[in-house]
């Protein structure tokens, strides 16, 4: 273990073995970073946040701070962070706001200068957020998403697993899984296909994936629900990715862009 002097650490702090902590950083009551984790310097690690092993911190990331959510009373609560993330130059992850629903970020992600993770999130794996991406309260990441550069997600929306938000969008409904989201106010651009051929998805669901597109959000005109109608009479409907989207659309509460 690497600790520089002047980095200061609550003695109710545990921190794990092999960990190299930098100048300056600030390490709260209650904070848990595990093995071989890395706070290069000036990181601030606020109370009662749990932090796994090998994850990588660069100057003036922020995590574990007070929700800005008014609702607060004080209360006792968590954020929770997995394995092998990093958190590049001024990244800011807040605690959840009641103690019964804390901040979740899962393994292997990527969070890159500025990028803001608020109070409730759930992040899942190997996502990436570009430079001021931005999630609000209460948002749900999918595992293999990328948030883009200077976008913006609206608290309570879903962002669905390998899915991309171009830079610069405002997202203010349910971002379908495998799907390409751009614009102000956003709409749905195209299948994802660069990033589904890269992890590996069969051609018969990307195939499946791309009718999906043709017959969900091409016309955009049309009433999503009588659309989903007919495309689950299509065999291609019965594909295991089409099923996720399916069942991702079934289950909105705020709408899905189009």
């Amino acid at each position: 273990m690497a600790i520089h002097p002047t980095a200061i650490i609550s003695p109710k702090a545990e921190i794990g073995p092999d960990c190299e902590i930098g100048p300056y950083c600030v390490i709260g009551d209650n904070v848990t970073l595990g093995a071989n984790s890395r706070l290069r310097s000036h990181v601030v690690i606020e109370r009662d946040t749990t932090i796994g092993e090998r994850c990588d911190a660069y100057p003036f990331a922020a995590l574990g701070g007070r929700t800005q959510d008014l609702k607060f009373q004080g209360e006792e609560t968590h954020l929770y962070i997995g394995d092998d993330n990093t958190f590049r130059e001024n990244v800011t992850v807040h605690r959840g706001t009641k103690p019964e629903t804390p901040t979740r970020i899962g393994n292997h992600n990527l969070f890159l200068c500025y990028a803001h993770v608020a109070h409730e999130c759930q992040v899942g794996n190997h996502t990436i957020f570009s430079n001021n991406a931005t999630i609000a309260g209460h948002v749900t990441v999918g595992d293999h998403a990328i948030i883009s550069g200077l976008s913006a997600v609206h608290q309570f929306c879903r962002v669905g697993e390998h899915s991309m938000t171009a830079g610069l969008a405002r997202v203010v409904q349910d971002v379908p899984p495998f799907m390409i989201v751009d614009g102000n106010p956003s709409s749905t651009r195209g299948l994802n296909i660069v990033g589904l051929q890269r992890r590996g998805f069969p051609e018969e669901d990307i195939r499946a994936l791309k009718t999906a597109y043709k017959k969900l959000f091409l016309k955009k005109d049309l009433n999503l629900g009588e659309q989903l109608k007919v495309f689950r009479e299509l065999p291609e409907a019965q594909n295991p990715s089409a099923q996720a989207l399916i069942q991702f659309i079934e289950t909105t509460d705020r709408g899905i862009v189009r």
